[in-house]
């Protein structure tokens, strides 16, 4: 018998969160590299953490518009380490805008969306996960893109982050079976 999705809990932000962006296909560059950026900073926390926070990082960090943030310098990293709206970790927020030069750079070659879709074909890989014990927590896919985004100079995005931000992203559908979901998202 097939579970339900129950990963997020009874929160009505984290239920929300599951109910109406997790696994929905992403196609925009700017969003998936928010995703990505959001992730990073998840690394050691629970994604409730961020969830709570997104609206303050968005704040805090120009709407995530990485023409801004990629011309960041150590000003801009002092201010954000006391900015309570946010994870308030150094490695991060360097990362970020290490991470944004490097989006830039991605965009203007071949568009970020493009890039990060085209190691699924541009279509949503659907997985057929009857318990949550059978999700993985990185894939062999995971650990390419990982690979291929650090040797382009991002940061904070290991096998493990960039499988969570492929299944938040839509890049695979993680839902369970018995989760309605599943079957909305093409499943």
């Amino acid at each position: 018998m097939s579970e339900q999705c129950t990963w997020y809990g009874t929160d009505p932000l984290y239920v929300a969160y599951h109910d109406t962006e997790w696994g929905v296909p992403c196609y925009d560059g700017r969003a998936l590299w928010e995703q990505l950026v959001l992730e990073g900073f998840q690394v050691g926390l629970s994604w409730i953490t961020i969830l709570r926070k997104r609206e303050g990082f968005r704040n805090a960090f120009a709407g995530f518009d990485p023409s801004v943030v990629s011309t960041w310098d150590d000003g801009e990293v002092t201010r954000l380490l006391t900015d309570a709206r946010i994870v308030r970790h150094r490695g991060k927020i360097e990362a970020t805008i290490t991470n944004a030069q490097a989006y830039l750079r991605i965009e203007q070659d071949v568009g970020f969306s493009k890039f990060i879709w085209d190691y699924v074909d541009g279509t949503p890989i659907q997985n057929r996960f009857d318990s949550f014990s059978q999700v993985p927590s990185q894939t062999p896919l995971s650990a390419q893109v990982s690979k291929d985004l650090k040797k382009l100079g991002f940061r904070f995005c290991g096998p493990t982050t960039v499988y969570a931000f492929m299944q938040a992203s839509g890049l695979v559908n993680d839902h369970l079976t018995g989760c309605p979901r599943f079957k909305e998202l093409g499943g």
